[in-house]
């Protein structure tokens, strides 16, 4: 329990954050989910379709601090070479 006015407010706003950020990561893993599930399937056109989508969710959780800046970019990396390795 916050003690202060300035406390209670504090800690109001970390509520209002903590939403945010949890819509936001779980929107970034469903976004992750569908490019996986589209290159699983082996459709190269969807695949980069769905991996533009997914590249600016993470992007911009990388850049509002909800992940890693480093963690995206492996993502990105290791999904744009799974995307490259799929046969036309």
């Amino acid at each position: 329990m916050a003690n202060t006015k300035s406390a209670a407010k504090a800690a109001r706003q970390s509520l209002k954050r903590k939403a945010v950020n949890d819509a936001r990561r779980s929107r970034i893993k469903t976004s992750v989910k569908k490019a996986e599930t589209a290159i699983d399937s082996g459709d190269k056109a969807s695949a980069a379709t769905a991996f533009k989508a997914m590249q600016s969710e993470l992007m911009r959780g990388a850049k509002t601090g909800v992940l890693h800046r480093n963690m995206v970019a492996r993502k990105m990396s290791r999904l744009s070479k799974r995307i490259k390795a799929i046969k036309s």
